[in-house]
């Protein structure tokens, strides 16, 4: 096989396999960009993504942008990409965990998207709060509401009959905690088949990483490899970890909209452990620079 310059085999991509046996590709675009870019300009880099061989598209319904990338994916498949090489994933949005909404909510997404089913499908966040367009950090959805178990529930039960229907092959969670994915795990009838979490050298998720590997839900790992943001899939932790005498803390970005976990750098910074103090200064500036592969930059960005 004789490809053009800048473009990867798609076979040659790692794969992970999820406990149902259908195999995962490792690396991944992700769609977010509804705080900066335009729907067109998103669909583009997906349509020049698959070009270059990624199989592994990420979309959700707040990111604005599926009908745009679902006219991108028809053309690929039609082009003769095989739907069963591309694995698109959705999520559902926070204001949408009624169960009443989840089957519409996923309905509109797979027309969007002009597909038949999908590869998975996650609740995009466990507790069903939403911010409006336009908001800054600091607004407070007045009607929000913390994690309630039996609530959350009752939206996977939906998730649940949606595989039922064969509308998508595997369903799992996104942004959760350790209590929160154990409760689901115990109580679900289809256990997830992922759980998608932030995570880069300046936040490792120390406890829920370990945890999701031990279980069946494959962890689905969200970080920056190129200067915009792409997506990767693995149960490899990084080959970076942080000094002693050093701990991570996370804080908020000043952008509006829907917050993307990789699109700014203000979401970690280092901070001095006072506990244990070290004389290795020199890591106040340092950049870690962890192995990933160098892909080609996109103009979207994951989230």
């Amino acid at each position: 096989m004789t490809l053009e310059p800048g473009r990867i085999d798609p076979d040659l991509v790692p794969r992970r396999t999820l406990a149902s046996g259908s195999t995962i590709p490792a690396i991944g675009l992700g769609t977010f960009g509804s705080d900066h870019a335009s729907a067109d300009l998103v669909a583009a880099a997906v349509g020049e993504a698959i070009e270059l061989g990624y199989r592994h598209i990420d979309c959700a319904a707040v990111y604005a942008n599926e009908a745009a990338i679902g006219a991108v994916l028809e053309r690929a498949i039609r082009g003769g990409v095989r739907r069963e090489d591309l694995w698109v994933t959705s999520k559902l949005w926070n204001n949408r965990h009624a169960p009443k909404d989840v089957a519409p909510t996923f309905e509109q997404s797979l027309r969007d998207l002009r597909l038949d089913y999908l590869d998975l499908y996650l609740v995009h966040w466990p507790f069903p709060n939403t911010h409006e367009p336009g908001v800054d950090v600091g607004s407070r959805d007045s009607n929000a509401r913390p994690y309630i178990h039996a609530a959350y529930m009752d939206t996977w039960g939906e998730l649940e009959r949606l595989v039922d229907r064969g509308l998508v092959r595997h369903i799992g969670t996104s942004n959760m905690t350790v209590p929160k994915l154990r409760l689901v795990l115990r109580d679900a009838r289809i256990r997830p088949a992922a759980n998608e979490m932030e995570l880069h050298p300046h936040f490792q998720q120390p406890e829920l990483f370990p945890s999701a590997t031990r279980r069946s839900d494959r962890p689905r790992a969200r970080t920056a490899t190129a200067p915009r943001a792409t997506r990767w899939t693995s149960r490899t932790r990084s080959s970076w970890t942080r000094p002693p005498g050093w701990a991570f803390t996370r804080r908020s970005c000043a952008s509006s909209g829907p917050c993307s976990a990789v699109r700014c750098r203000s979401r970690s910074r280092p901070r001095r452990a006072t506990s244990r103090p070290t004389s290795r200064a020199s890591w106040a500036t340092r950049s870690p620079t962890p192995r990933w592969p160098r892909l080609r930059a996109s103009t979207a960005t994951a989230g």
